[in-house]
């Protein structure tokens, strides 16, 4: 297996060799996934991706309509998503904030149109995360790793709901100015780690936590790259890995620019680099290809 260094490169190690007590953080069962998808049987969790707002970086507009969003939340649940991830706010490069009025009647419009499907909520706002998990959310995603709104440690914490804690340096509108690390790979993996700590202090178990190293929020390609090399490094703080690369920018940035709705093959190739990397979920846009492509991937590979 490959491990890291924060002063030197990354390096194949034997399992054998790898301490007992890293051995275990990484190789130990993840029950939170089991709750949540009780039918994945090991293979990686497809989470599509549901913006109801006008302004989002990909498919900001096309589903700001009540019919559109239902339409397309029953879509991606046809075409397999695991789970449909639902955001009233864009927290793309530069994106201003969002009143919580406006986030939450936006939410309000959609919410009779999951009716038996499995959704998660995509916010940063405590009021908001009570208000989808009322209506039967699965599961809260919060960019700011529940640290934007002073509510949300506490509402997460008494509602006994999942939560995936992401990394973003900077808030939407200012992240991508200036974005510095001294080592990305590991100051991410660190922030992380006290984020997991800040969480548990509050009351929420680890067994409740996935973690995201936030591609994209705060950090120029060199950095999305070094997090990309490295996400076997995430698993070793003992939670489920979620990867959300999908048409970002960084895909532009390797092969060429090219519109949002023109990357489904970096989308792709990024989704398979995450199960590569045993990454247990990947937020998409294109849920069909992407189940696709996994299906395939996974049925080959248990070939060798």
């Amino acid at each position: 297996m490959a491990i890291g260094h924060r002063d030197g490169p990354t390096e194949v190690v034997p399992v054998a060799d790898v301490a007992p007590a890293v051995r275990e953080r990484l190789t130990r069962p993840r029950p939170l996934l089991a709750r949540l998808f009780p039918a994945l049987a090991g293979r990686t969790a497809v989470m599509g991706i549901l913006n109801v707002t006008p302004d989002s970086f990909s498919d900001g507009g096309r589903h700001a309509a009540p019919e559109a969003a239902r339409a397309a939340a029953q879509a991606m649940a046809a075409a397999g998503a695991d789970l449909i991830d639902i955001g009233a706010e864009s927290t793309r490069p530069g994106a201003a904030p969002v009143d919580l009025a406006t986030e939450r009647a936006r939410l309000a419009a959609v919410l009779p149109g999951l009716a038996g499907l499995a959704w998660s909520i995509d916010t940063r706002k405590a009021a908001v995360m009570g208000d989808a998990l009322a209506a039967g959310a699965m599961l809260v995603n919060d960019v700011s790793a529940l640290g934007h709104d002073p509510a949300a440690l506490a509402l997460v914490a008494a509602s006994n709901a999942p939560v995936v804690l992401m990394h973003a340096q900077g808030d939407p509108q200012t992240m991508q100015q200036a974005p510095h690390y001294e080592d990305a790979l590991f100051d991410v993996f660190d922030w992380l780690a006290v984020r997991i700590a800040i969480c548990e202090a509050a009351g929420i178990a680890r067994d409740r936590i996935i973690v995201d190293p936030g591609i994209g929020f705060g950090k120029t390609l060199d950095h999305n790259l070094a997090l990309l090399r490295g996400l076997a490094l995430f698993h070793d703080l003992g939670v489920p890995v979620l990867l959300g690369a999908s048409r970002k920018q960084l895909i532009s940035r390797m092969a060429g620019e090219v519109p949002p709705d023109e990357r489904l093959p970096g989308s792709l190739a990024l989704a398979l680099h995450a199960a590569a990397n045993a990454v247990q979920i990947v937020r998409v846009h294109d849920v069909a290809a992407t189940v696709q492509a996994l299906s395939v991937w996974h049925s080959a590979t248990a070939l060798r």
